[in-house]
């Protein structure tokens, strides 16, 4: 398959770095900033374009698209309109979607919004473990996830690009990519509550402070802390359920869950990570989900995030910021 990789900042090679780990036959990247052009082709041996048009001519099989959250849509509907497979990073803004998702509807291409957390191993154990049912029923949970916005790109200004800006600002970009997981392994809630703010620590205009909480028809309670302010980066998850305790450390690299029943903790390690020099997170997540989408692209499978679902998923965030704007509770039912 030939691939067009759109963006190639730090995603946009995160994404090519999975694609040669998968062993792709061809990779071209269009990115309009010179610079990038030449670190992409230097360092990862493909061909580049300085033009959309140009990226699009080489008729690639599939298109992944890594710029700034309000381009995605934009790219995605090019790529849709010429019955090219496309994959697009985590998605923050809404506008346009409707028209994507109709457009895609009336042809036989995949369609796929990035869902990340989903693949990592952790994650998945703690769903494999809610679902189970040994531990019995969840009951409440509380997950903080933080990590200073400066710290994001060491290498460039945090002021310079899209996560300092207030629709795409960093804090409200992790918060929907966090529920993209947590209504996975936890279920849909059904009411949200939530006090989001700017403590005026960083030099940016965005809400660098995010607390959710989070009501489930099944009587579970929820809540979720997202900063950009942390100097230690965190991400914490507990939940409490009917017969035992789940935890997940990230930097613990392992879920523990402990049964009443048996008075035990048992441990879930990861598996050895694959980690590229400068990065915080490894990289076996995004590898994974990478394959999820060429397989569905060759027929092997079928991509189990859709527009839909990300649409869904981007209604808790809107609802939960629309409840701290009123200060009153959103139903989500």
């Amino acid at each position: 398959m030939r691939f067009l990789v759109i963006g190639l900042g730090s995603m946009g090679k995160r994404r090519i770095r999975c694609l040669k780990h998968l062993d792709a036959a061809e990779i071209l990247g269009f990115d309009p900033r010179q610079d990038r052009r030449e670190e992409a082709a230097n360092r990862y041996g493909i061909r580049t374009v300085d033009a959309l048009e140009a990226g699009l001519a080489a008729q690639p099989d599939a298109v992944l698209i890594s710029t700034p959250p309000d381009l995605h849509v934009p790219f995605a509907l090019e790529a849709a309109k010429r019955n090219m497979h496309f994959f697009m990073e985590a998605s923050v803004v809404e506008e346009g979607m409707a028209e994507l998702e109709a457009v895609c509807a009336s042809r036989s291409i995949v369609a796929a919004p990035s869902s990340t957390m989903r693949f990592h191993p952790s994650i998945r154990r703690v769903r494999e473990l809610v679902e189970g049912g040994t531990l019995g029923a969840p009951l409440c949970f509380t997950h903080h996830v933080g990590h200073y916005l400066p710290d994001w790109h060491p290498w460039e200004d945090y002021r310079s690009f899209y996560v300092a800006k207030r629709e795409t600002g960093g804090c409200r970009e992790i918060v929907a990519f966090e529920l993209g997981w947590l209504t996975w392994a936890l279920g849909y809630p059904s009411a949200v509550a939530c006090l989001k703010g700017n403590t005026r620590t960083l030099d940016v205009d965005i809400d660098d402070v995010y607390q959710l909480i989070m009501r489930h028809r099944s009587g579970l309670y929820g809540h979720l802390l997202v900063d950009v302010l942390a100097r230690v980066p965190v991400r914490s998850f507990r939940c409490v359920l009917e017969r035992g305790h789940i935890e997940f450390e990230w930097a613990a690299r392992k879920v523990r869950s402990f049964s009443a029943a048996s008075g035990e903790w048992t441990e879930h390690p990861e598996p050895p990570p694959i980690v590229e020099p400068g990065y915080v997170t490894p990289e076996n997540m995004y590898i994974d989900e990478v394959r999820a989408f060429v397989d569905a692209c060759a027929g092997k499978s079928v991509y189990p995030y859709t527009l839909a679902d990300d649409r869904r998923t981007l209604h808790v965030l809107y609802e939960a910021e629309r409840s701290s704007d009123t200060q009153q509770h959103r139903s989500l039912i």
